[in-house]
């Protein structure tokens, strides 16, 4: 969470492409959405004959440099927004120009991750995740490089369920319960994001615990001596989180699968999930 704050606040005020059906407001300031991009660049999206440009316009001279990238939800009309976030990749941030292909490209975030979801078809639909996939291996077929992501948001993060806590704990406090929530339970139907999400998250409270545990083990035998203690990146990320949201006061959190979603319980179960 602290590190995802970071990088909130430093995409603020720059000038950043959203890719998503509708715009959403998270209080950065200067936001290009791709239908933007596509009225000021129309010569980009040339695969619906019907939207090309009947009447050539001179090049935009004076537009942005895009310095991010944001990746929200499923578009409508994918060719565009493939196309786009690609010129905008290997443009440095410059669509309009002849691709440059700099290695590393500028800043990738995205969330909602889903690869299949439930709706009323009889077989799963197209997420998000498999908007990624086509991203990330369009880009790799032309680069020969992997498509990066300066991070990841959402389900199956484990910050997604330690923010979920502390909405449960705020409520919690809101009805003046006196005892603190240890177990969690969360229920989903998507297999790769709810439930692996959840089990992330429990492998952390567990580890969390472990961590404690040994570091006042520690501590209480290093007692009087000079020996100053090491902080680990584990401590770290976790004290990070615990300054933004407060110390998790979960010991477990426990998956539920139901089968109202994309999950069959004839299908064959990965085994890292």
């Amino acid at each position: 969470m602290g590190n995802a704050k970071q990088i909130r606040l430093s995409l603020k005020h720059r000038c950043i492409a959203i890719h998503n059906q509708y715009v959403i407001s998270l209080g950065f300031c200067r936001p290009i959405t791709i239908d933007r991009l596509r009225e000021t660049y129309p010569l980009l999206d040339m695969v619906d004959h019907d939207r090309r440009p009947k009447v050539l316009h001179l090049p935009t001279m004076d537009f942005p440099k895009i310095e991010a990238v944001i990746l929200f939800g499923e578009p409508v009309r994918w060719e565009t927004n493939l196309q786009l976030i690609i010129d905008v990749l290997l443009t440095s941030g410059y669509p309009g120009n002849p691709y440059q292909r700099t290695y590393p490209h500028i800043p990738v975030l995205a969330c909602n991750m889903d690869l299949m979801w439930a709706a009323e078809a009889q077989s799963p639909r197209f997420g998000h995740g498999t908007f990624m996939v086509c991203l990330e291996n369009i880009y790799k077929k032309i680069t020969g490089k992997e498509l990066k992501y300066e991070a990841l948001m959402g389900k199956p993060s484990e910050v997604t369920y330690h923010y979920a806590e502390y909405l449960i704990r705020t409520q919690a406090s809101a009805k003046q319960w006196k005892s603190p929530i240890q177990t969690l339970y969360a229920i989903g139907d998507n297999l790769m994001t709810d439930i692996y999400g959840a089990n992330l998250y429990n492998r952390y409270l567990e580890e969390r615990i472990s961590r404690r545990s040994s570091k006042a083990h520690v501590q209480a035998k290093a007692l009087g001596g000079t020996r100053s203690a090491t902080i680990s990146q584990e401590e770290e990320l976790e004290n990070s989180w615990e300054n933004e949201l407060a110390s998790a006061t979960a010991t477990k959190c426990t998956s539920v699968l139901v089968c109202t979603g994309v999950y069959n319980p004839h299908t064959e179960v990965p085994s890292d999930t």
